[in-house]
Formats: C-alpha cells, sequence, structure tokens
C-alpha cells in the first residue's frame, strides 16, 4: 500500500531534520544566550512546510532532495525570524507560538530581536556556504538573489508593514497583494528552489512559481479561517487575534462561507499549475493538505 500523503509530509520533515541538524547553529560559544535563544524559536515544532515544500519540488523534478536541505534551511530560519518579529509587543503582541511562550515571553524583548536578527543573517551565511559542491556556482546565486527578494523589502518585510498600515477601505486586491508578499513570498521561494539551484526549462520554473503563487495564498487564507473557527490547542497560538485587533482577512470581507470557496478555487488552480511537472502527485497532495489542514 503506497504512503498516504501525511506520512510522505512525515517522511519528508523527518528527512529535513535529519540532514538540517548538522547544519544549524545549535550552540555559539561566542554568545551562548543568543544561541539558546535562536534554537528555541527553531526547535519549537511548526509543520516545516517550506522545507517540505521545497524537498518535493526536488522529487518532483528528479532531483536528489537531500541536496536542497541547507537551502530549505535558510528558508526556514527565515521564517522563523520573522515569526520572532511579528510576535514582539510593537507588532501582533502574542503571548504563545506554537504552544509555548513566545521568544520575548521567553527572553525578553531585547534578546528576542537579535535571536531574529540572527537567524536572518545566518540563514544567508548557510545558503552561500553549505549547499552541495555539485551545484552551479550560478544556481547558487540565483537562488541566494530569489531569497533576498523575497524575505526582504519587496517580498515578506513589505507585505508585514502593508498588513500594519494599510488604506482606510482595502480591498480584496490589497489584500491579495499583502500576502502574496508576506506570506506568499517565501511559500513560492519553497517551491522555486531546485528550479533556480539547477538550470531548469522554463516551463516548469513557471509551473513551479505560479503553483507556489497559489498556495501561498491559499495557505493565507487557510488561516484566516481558522484563526475564526479553530481552539488554541489546535492552532498552538491565540485565536480571535486577527478580529480583536481589527486586521483585514479574508473572513472580514468574504465572510467564512465566501472564504471557503476563495480556498477552494485557489486549490483547483494551484493543482491545475502542475500538469506539466514530471511527477506531480506528491505536491498536488500537498495542496490538498493544506487546504484540509486543521491547525
Amino acid at each position: 500500500m503506497s504512503p498516504t500523503i501525511p506520512e510522505q509530509l512525515t517522511e519528508l520533515k523527518n528527512l529535513f531534520e535529519r540532514e538540517a541538524e548538522n547544519i544549524f547553529p545549535e550552540a555559539l560559544p561566542e554568545a551562548p544566550a543568543l544561541g539558546e535563544a535562536m534554537a528555541y524559536s527553531y526547535h519549537a515544532g511548526g509543520k516545516r512546510i517550506r522545507p517540505i515544500l521545497a524537498i518535493a519540488a526536488a522529487k518532483a523534478l528528479g532531483r536528489e532532495p537531500e541536496a536542497v536541505v541547507p537551502a530549505a534551511l535558510a528558508i526556514e530560519m527565515i521564517h522563523t525570524y520573522s515569526l520572532i518579529h511579528d510576535d514582539l509587543p510593537a507588532m501582533d503582541n502574542d503571548d504563545f507560538r506554537r504552544g509555548k511562550p513566545t521568544s520575548h515571553k521567553k527572553f525578553g524583548e531585547a534578546l528576542a530581536i537579535l535571536a531574529g536578527d540572527g537567524l536572518l543573517t545566518e540563514a544567508f551565511h548557510i545558503a552561500a556556504t553549505k549547499l552541495p559542491g555539485n551545484i552551479p556556482p550560478a544556481g547558487k546565486l540565483r537562488f541566494i538573489k530569489k531569497l533576498s527578494f523575497a524575505a526582504g523589502i519587496r517580498g515578506m518585510v513589505a507585505g508585514q508593514v502593508l498588513d500594519m498600515e494599510h488604506p482606510v477601505e482595502p480591498g480584496p486586491a490589497f489584500l491579495r497583494d499583502l500576502h502574496l508578499r508576506k506570506t506568499g513570498a517565501m511559500i513560492q521561494i519553497s517551491c522555486i528552489t531546485p528550479a533556480l539551484l539547477w538550470n531548469t526549462p522554463e516551463n516548469l520554473y513557471t509551473a513551479l512559481g505560479n503553483y507556489g503563487d497559489k498556495i501561498g495564498l491559499l495557505f493565507q487564507v487557510v488561516d484566516d479561517i481558522l484563526d475564526e473557527t479553530a481552539t488554541l490547542a489546535q492552532l498552538g497560538k491565540t485565536p480571535g487575534k486577527d478580529r480583536e485587533q481589527h486586521k483585514l482577512t479574508y473572513p472580514a470581507i468574504y465572510g467564512i462561507e465566501g472564504t471557503e470557496k476563495l480556498a477552494d478555487s485557489l486549490l483547483s488552480q494551484a493543482l491545475a499549475a502542475v500538469s506539466e511537472i514530471p511527477d506531480p502527485a506528491l505536491l498536488t497532495g500537498i495542496a490538498r493538505f493544506i487546504r484540509e489542514r486543521s491547525h
């Protein structure tokens, strides 16, 4: 019997954790407290959906999955840094993340900020130094260039600013742009990582990019649904925070029923996007998993 999608996701997650274990800086002799704070948030749990997507995309293209792990780790470290900073009192002011006290609650605001800074900069060090030698230098440079684009002022950081300072009467187009940047940019680069690292035909690169766009939005749409419908035990963080803080969300614009329909539409578009991929089964399964997740 073939493994189910959740079983395959667990296998990919375990592969990532095993291979990344020797790369992530568990201890920093120069600054032990910083190392502890970085490791606390990185190892706090989470679905590892971004590394899983990078590895799954490599498998879909017939590439060695272990080879993309350093790139996937860099992406996950940047994602972790963004969570630390998002949780700060000046931003979302959250007390819990992944069922544990947030970084600033455990270590104080100053060290939490520095832990985020450390994860961000170390991610680029890993991307520059830890990818296998059989990956062409041009591919490594393409990845680093795209990673800085996705994580920075044109991508995730810009999305966070839009989330904080949106217009008085924002509409669906603004919300889409916000989440293509804030959430979608780092999910999309996960999907195109192997296409960046190796010389991949343009049609496959485009297909993976379109898939990443759609599931990046889908991930956020489902997050917005769960924030309205799930419990603290399910989410591992405080539910209902978006509504309490009067944040712009998909349910606020479309209602829960309309948001569910939007999620279904994005899933269909994601499935269509990878029809040209040589072996799309795992990617389509992940898209369905994202749509159906409960946390």
